[in-house]
């Protein structure tokens, strides 16, 4: 191994671990029935920017897309990926890992969401480009947000909508010093690591 490959491994080792140490383990999504492949990878690499550790996928009526090796290196190869089965099974995994669980939409009665606390352990749901959040699927979250918005047209395309819900998710957390150690413990640290280095 010549100096210089030694010295590009030593700062891939580097930089793998402070992005390991930025993850936040409290703070994902959910991709409900999104298709087109765009999109999705869109969204994965809104995550791996604001450190999301794991996207859950929740697929009933549609097939998840097949997204290319270019568009998905980017982005989903450093974001973990949670298959569910249905609704229950989802909401009932991540309460019980502690997530508050918030549909993103727009009725009546959605909340904005940047009035929310997301220091908080918080998921996601995202919905299909032309019908949103499925119903069965939104009334089971525990509340409904918005992004306000002011022109004619009334929804964000959804993987612009995932990366305005993760920057002020992101802004809250840092001013909150959440970016300043590891959410996850050194075991799980190694772990991912272990993982990491040989992508």
């Amino acid at each position: 191994m010549t100096d210089e490959t030694k010295k590009r491994t030593l700062s891939r080792q580097i930089r793998i671990r402070q992005v390991l140490a930025h993850r936040q383990k409290d703070l994902t999504l959910v991709l409900s029935n999104i298709h087109d492949p765009h999109n999705v990878s869109a969204i994965y690499r809104s995550c791996d920017a604001f450190g999301v550790a794991r996207v859950h996928l929740h697929y009933t009526d549609t097939a998840f897309p097949a997204l290319g090796a270019r568009s998905s290196a980017s982005g989903r190869k450093w974001v973990e990926s949670v298959r569910h089965a249905d609704a229950g099974s989802l909401l009932r995994d991540l309460r019980q890992e502690g997530f508050r669980v918030l549909a993103a939409g727009c009725s009546p009665g959605a909340k904005p969401f940047d009035g929310c606390d997301l220091t908080l352990p918080t998921a996601f749901i995202l919905g299909n480009e032309h019908r949103g959040v499925e119903p069965a699927l939104a009334t089971l979250a525990d509340g409904e947000v918005v992004i306000p918005m002011y022109g004619m047209i009334r929804s964000l395309n959804v993987s612009v909508a995932a990366a305005v819900l993760l920057a002020e998710a992101s802004r809250q957390r840092r001013e909150a010093g959440l970016y300043a150690g590891p959410s996850f413990d050194p075991q799980e640290l190694e772990r991912l690591y272990a993982l990491w280095i040989r992508r």
